[in-house]
């Protein structure tokens, strides 16, 4: 069945053409952007956990009504699913919020990375961007489960753009890979010329004095911290860090030996996900004075999500705080 509505077919190389505007969620891009690679893709399907409209696959459900699988409440059920479906050759896009991930992580183990199954698992509702669901609903632990999983590619794209870039990248790799994708407005921070590549992490803001590596929504965040920086006569480069695992290691140790410290930033715990894989690259090899911004080891709460990143200290404030303590470290070495 062809897609309903006027959408601009995928260009020649593979990318999506609607990636979503700047206010766009990362949800609804990811939507819009998986309707868009899936038209001449007929062995892609989604399976769906009762909430369509909560991860923008609503947009496939329209367009693709017959690739649409509703698994009901039932998301352990739905990964096995997914991994036996993979099994005959179709490519399965499996959706719910992040933390009903973590309930099914025994599946999506043995039924998808175990057999190394081509299976995508797409999260929404990670971190305390989840805002006003509460704690409950706040996924802070979803890298770290995942990044431990053998042979599973992480990835938590930064904006709409990327979001589409991604999308299209994760349907093309064949293995199993966890995306995060985002309740919340977000921030368009990437130029028209970015291209995403899974493995590998892009300097969007060259500096000499700090790194400052983020992943999804802490991009827009470390921009800022740059600006404020900039103001106080300190240098800061910004790597955008979207692939966890395999983590860019060789762009890690260039910016270590560069800068001589760095700060990493995550809506996420800081136990497990994109700080400790930083820690992990560069320890052997290049280390560094380091500092991490991500929640400390707390649930979150029920607020707005800029309201929550004031208080759990995940704003652009904090980050170039941050910053200072390791240059501070740099130095006294």
């Amino acid at each position: 069945m062809a897609a309903s509505g006027n959408r601009n077919e995928a260009s020649a190389g593979g990318a999506p053409s609607l990636i979503g505007s700047s206010g766009d969620s990362l949800r609804e891009a990811f939507g819009k952007a998986l309707v868009d690679l899936a038209r001449n893709r007929p062995e892609v399907v989604v399976l769906d956990a009762d909430i369509a409209g909560g991860t923008g696959v609503h947009h496939f459900r329209k367009a693709y009504p017959e690739r649409f699988y509703q698994c009901g409440i039932a998301e352990q059920n739905m990964m096995a699913v997914a991994g036996g479906m993979a099994a005959t050759g179709l490519v399965p896009f499996v959706t719910t919020f992040a933390v009903f991930c973590l309930r099914a992580i025994e599946q999506a183990r043995l039924s998808i990375a175990y057999c190394r199954r081509n299976v995508k698992i797409v999260a929404s509702h990670p971190g305390l961007d989840v805002g006003p669901d509460g704690a409950s609903a706040q996924a802070l632990e979803d890298l770290a489960a995942f990044r431990a999983i053998p042979g599973m590619v992480v990835v938590s794209p930064a904006d709409p753009l990327e979001m589409a870039q991604a999308t299209a990248a994760i349907m093309n790799y064949r293995g199993p890979v966890y995306m995060r994708t985002g309740r919340s407005p977000a921030r368009r921070v990437l130029g028209d010329d970015y291209r995403f590549e899974l493995g590998r992490g892009r300097v969007l803001r060259d500096g000499s004095d700090v790194t400052l590596v983020a992943c999804g929504v802490e991009v827009a965040r470390a921009l800022d911290a740059a600006q404020l920086l900039d103001a106080q006569g300190i240098s800061a480069r910004v790597v955008n860090m979207a692939t966890i695992k395999p983590i860019d290691t060789e762009l890690l140790v260039r910016c270590a030996e560069e800068t001589g410290c760095i700060v990493t930033a995550e809506d996420h715990n800081i136990f497990g996900g994109l700080g400790s894989a930083v820690a992990e690259a560069l320890v052997q090899t290049s280390p560094c004075p380091m500092e991490f911004v991500g929640v400390q080891d707390v649930f979150g709460e029920s607020g707005e999500p800029d309201e929550l990143a004031e208080k759990y200290g995940l704003t652009g404030i904090f980050i170039a705080d941050a910053a200072q303590t390791a240059i501070k470290r740099k130095i006294a070495r």
